[in-house]
């Protein structure tokens, strides 16, 4: 083990392959003296492995009602977080709820950044009237609060998960493309971008082959830190009947169920809120790790 963490730490990296894997050692080790960005990676991983496993993690089937067994407090026998107004089991409708949680924050999270670095590059590439029509088009999305405007595309498009999805990726791209822009106003007069372009490399090549890579740690740093909105506009969709439809777990929707049994059977509509809390919470506290890892200006802190 020794000798590999040694080979890691080589400051004379003889490959490429050793010097992006003694990176992405000191990186971990960057990351590992923040506890606070370990919580929320361990927040991270648990999510991840409820969503895996839930088939085998849940006691009782998510959808199944029983009404014998309706509104029983937490900590009753075979019902460990209680169940809700039907007699489902609320712990199970939980970790079946994080497969849809996740399901959303990783499709918006490979839709709206994606096509934000797109236009964000491109508008800072080329400048000029690109620059003005694509910047704009970004202020009039910006314009409008995230959750209103997604509203406004759901009662377009009707409710449902795809259509929670999609408003939730259009209503997301307008901060990355802003955070493209600015890192590729910085990059695209440096020397070595002029020298590619001596060799003959057209913007298309640039773009994605130069700029693009620049920009990437900015980009994921802002993913990570939006995730925690991206649940929460899922979940006020859910509430409203807007997001996901029942009977599937969704924690919005199983706080909307359960608002009014709350001074009475609180744990309804608490336990899924607190599973939005700790989750929104995680993917915060790792956000704010990864901005400092990957920030050239802390790496030598």
């Amino acid at each position: 083990m020794s000798q590999i963490t040694t080979w890691l730490r080589d400051p004379n990296p003889t490959s490429r392959r050793q010097a992006r894997l003694g990176q992405a050692f000191m990186a971990w080790l960057r990351m590992r003296r923040n506890p606070l960005a370990m919580v929320g990676l361990a927040i991270v991983a648990v999510l991840l492995v409820m969503a895996a496993f839930a088939p085998w993690l849940a006691p009782h089937d998510p959808i199944t009602q029983d009404l014998s067994n309706r509104l029983l407090p937490p900590l009753t026998p075979g019902h460990l977080l209680g169940t809700d107004d039907f007699g489902r089991d609320i712990l199970s409708r939980i970790l079946y709820g994080s497969r849809i949680t996740l399901f959303i924050i990783g499709l918006v999270a490979v839709t709206a950044p994606v096509f934000g670095l797109l236009v964000g590059t491109v508008a800072g590439y080329f400048g000029g009237w690109t620059d003005e029509i694509l910047m704009r088009i970004t202020d009039i999305f910006l314009a409008f609060p995230k959750l209103i405007l997604a509203l406004a595309l759901v009662a377009v498009l009707g409710p449902g998960m795809e259509n929670a999805i999609l408003a939730i990726a259009l209503t997301s791209w307008p901060p990355y493309a802003r955070v493209a822009r600015a890192e590729t106003l910085t990059v695209r007069t440096s020397d070595y971008i002029a020298a590619v372009r001596l060799q003959g490399a057209g913007p298309a090549r640039i773009i994605l082959g130069h700029v693009m890579p620049m920009c990437l740690p900015s980009v994921i740093i802002r993913v990570t830190l939006d995730m925690a909105g991206v649940i929460l506009i899922a979940a006020g969709l859910g509430f409203l009947g807007l997001g996901v439809q029942p009977p599937l777990p969704e924690w919005g929707a199983m706080i909307s169920a359960g608002r009014k049994y709350l001074f009475e059977q609180w744990w309804v509509a608490t336990m899924p809120g607190l599973a939005i809390f700790i989750v929104s919470l995680g993917f915060n506290l790792l956000g704010d790790g990864l901005r400092d890892v990957l920030d050239p200006r802390s790496a030598g802190r």
